[in-house]
């Protein structure tokens, strides 16, 4: 090639040509040389990206055929809770402000059709009394007149009858049955109609190794479900209950993870972790199983059963509304 080069340009010389028309032939020739050099560097470049790409998929697939398991067990846990049935009691500076807009609204208020009537009776009982009254001048001969402290009569007869529910105690008829429950159910952590004014949450009692501990449900992840299956799976599993709950969300809201024991822990398991899923009840029973294995507790009332690393993760997500 580099003969060649240098031939031609021999032979362009001894002819003597014109000076552009050498120009002209050496910056062709110079540009077929580069484009040369550029496709040979080109396919070079093509067939080791090739070659690397061989290599790389080569070394994926050994590693996903000897991927090692992990060494941590995954648990779909659920946070079940039973949100408030009734508002809460207010607090001092609350009855305060609701008394001072009551007492407001007394004194701009209009008067009511109530108290129209009431006047218009009174009105009617004085004309009645004065010695020119003529019964023919009434709207109402012949009629029976129900006045309205007659209406007030009946309505206080009505409201004596009348059996307010519990509040705290939860000696209302229950709010997913429709039975009425027997005992104080506000003294009972089983029950789920205690503290009906407050979130409560549900915790369960399981072994862990050789102890009980209080723990949020939840069952070890098996292959080929999610996590959230998983939590689902942990709920209806509880023995003697019925709950229904909707599920906040396909995402965990938490997770705990903690080791084993040293006298647990294998060379392929070294300790578990948990993900959290919220949700919300919709009905369900009382359990009916050993009594003591359910509790329905508010968030101030955690600490007395979780432990304190285990609560420090739960205080995270669970709301006290």
């Amino acid at each position: 090639m580099e003969a060649s080069y240098c031939n031609a340009l021999w032979v362009l010389s001894e002819r003597k040509m014109a000076a552009p028309c050498l120009g002209m032939v050496v910056r062709s020739m110079w540009q077929f040389r580069n484009i040369n050099r550029a496709s040979t560097t080109l396919l070079k470049g093509i067939r080791h990206f090739s070659g690397s790409g061989e290599c790389s998929c080569a070394v994926k697939l050994k590693y996903e055929t000897h991927k090692p398991a992990s060494q941590w067990k995954l648990y779909g846990a659920v946070c079940l809770q039973r949100l408030p049935v009734v508002s809460q009691d207010p607090n001092p500076i609350e009855q305060k402000f609701l008394d001072l807009m009551q007492q407001m609204e007394l004194e701009r208020s209009c008067l009511s059709d109530h108290e129209l009537r009431l006047l218009e009776d009174a009105e009617r009982m004085s004309r009645k009394q004065e010695e020119d009254y003529d019964s023919d001048d009434e709207d109402l001969v012949n009629q029976e007149i129900v006045t309205a402290q007659d209406d007030e009569d009946a309505w206080e007869q009505k409201l004596k009858r009348f059996q307010p529910a519990g509040r705290a105690n939860g000696a209302s008829p229950h709010i997913f049955n429709n039975h009425t429950p027997t005992g104080a159910a506000g003294e009972d952590p089983s029950s789920l109609d205690r503290c009906l004014s407050d979130s409560l949450v549900l915790l369960v009692q399981q072994e862990v190794g050789k102890e009980k501990v209080w723990l949020l449900p939840q069952l070890q992840w098996t292959t080929g479900e999610t996590l959230r299956q998983t939590a689902e799976r942990a709920l209806a599993s509880l023995p003697g209950t019925d709950l229904k709950a909707r599920f906040l969300g396909n995402s965990p809201c938490g997770v705990y993870k903690f080791k084993f024991p040293k006298g647990v822990q294998t060379e392929s398991c070294v300790g578990a972790k948990v993900f959290f899923f919220k949700a919300l009840l919709s009905s369900g029973t009382n359990p009916t199983s050993e009594k003591g294995a359910f509790v329905w507790v508010k968030k101030s009332e955690l600490k007395g059963y979780l432990k304190p690393d285990y609560l420090r993760q739960a205080d995270r997500f669970i709301l006290g509304l």
